[in-house]
């Protein structure tokens, strides 16, 4: 049948996850960093997410299309509400002492999600950060992590062994759509850990951007052995 439904232009989605969370239909889902409608049947055409959409990315058209399922989207919602709702970005606030420093057996995460592959984009946790990516095992292996290295940062994690797919163009959408301030590398020091760094600094390399950077590599001891 045709009737009115959405389309998202992905060269204007600037990928802040905003359209997703208006959709209570659950029509729509983040996919490499960017908003796509997941489902004809699940778009009533009634367009909630165009007036979130910062950058124009969403408008009507009218096209062939699967006619909504009202109870399709019912038990995707049973399903969804079963799950884990772990991915909806948000910052997190840390109370400070008197001296201005988060007490050291807090956590010093300021932001959630954490995932490369599941952080939008763009979000304005992202303005003005110093930003750490990552090798997930680093926090793990080093005793003092928050302390020292996600202290004051927006953090970034993810595993290149067992992940699918490259960050690098992840990381540089995000580098390049933000005003990042410096960027911190945490390795581990086995040889799959490189994708991470490699990533990372090609990402910084092609947002053509110029901001400090380092890359810190772990021991397996959980040792710092280059700083």
């Amino acid at each position: 049948m045709v009737r009115r439904i959405i389309q998202i232009e992905r060269e204007k989605c600037s990928g802040c996850g905003l359209c997703a969370a208006a959709c209570h239909e659950g029509a729509i889902g983040m996919v490499n960093g960017r908003a796509e409608l997941m489902r004809d049947d699940y778009c009533d055409g009634l367009g909630d997410c165009l007036p979130v959409c910062p950058t124009g990315a969403i408008s009507f058209v009218e096209r062939e299309a699967a006619a909504y399922d009202e109870a399709a989207v019912l038990a995707n919602k049973r399903a969804q509400t079963a799950g884990c709702p772990g991915s909806r970005a948000h910052r997190i606030e840390r109370t400070e002492t008197e001296t201005g420093v988060v007490p050291a057996v807090h956590s010093q995460l300021r932001q959630w999600p954490v995932q490369i592959k599941l952080v939008p984009v763009k979000a304005p946790y992202f303005d003005g950060a110093n930003l750490l990516v990552a090798a997930d095992c680093t926090a793990y292996a080093y005793g003092n992590f928050h302390q020292e290295f996600i202290r004051g940062k927006v953090t970034l994690i993810g595993c290149p062994k067992l992940d699918e797919g490259d960050y690098t163009e992840k990381l540089t959408e995000i580098i390049r759509n933000n005003e990042i301030k410096s960027l911190t590398v945490v390795r581990m020091e086995v040889p799959c850990c490189g994708g991470i760094e490699r990533a990372a600094v090609t990402a910084l390399k092609n947002s053509e951007k110029f901001i400090p950077w380092q890359v810190v590599t772990i021991s397996t001891d959980g040792r710092i052995i280059n700083e």
